[in-house]
């Protein structure tokens, strides 16, 4: 388990109090998951005391992180087997998302 410091827990409780839930998505143990809605990404610890996004914010499927893939003119969320369209409101959904993660990430609010 990793240790936070002062101003990461500042961060975690920052993004809590704007109902962001922390989960933990078992294949990515070193990272911190959020998850708002529909919406989920990976926070990477780093070393001046913030959080990095590891990778990129995704839509979830049946609980699990899914890709973005385009398939015959249209784009899709897929996990394994399953994909959900990625419709105008799903992107919107996570297009809030990434905005609201991002200015909350920022080290000057803490």
């Amino acid at each position: 388990m990793n240790e936070f410091s002062p101003q990461q827990v500042g961060i975690l409780e920052r993004l809590v109090a704007k109902e962001f839930v922390l989960v933990a998505f078992p294949l990515y143990a070193n990272a911190v998951g959020v998850r708002k809605g529909s919406c989920a990404a990976l926070l990477d610890p780093i070393a001046n005391g913030g959080f990095r996004v590891f990778g990129e914010s995704c839509y979830l499927l049946e609980g699990n992180l899914t890709v973005r893939v385009r398939e015959r003119e249209k784009s899709w969320f897929v996990w394994k087997k399953k994909r959900l369209e990625a419709t105008a409101a799903r992107l919107l959904e996570l297009e809030s998302f990434v905005a609201e993660l991002k200015l909350l990430l920022e080290p000057h609010l803490t």
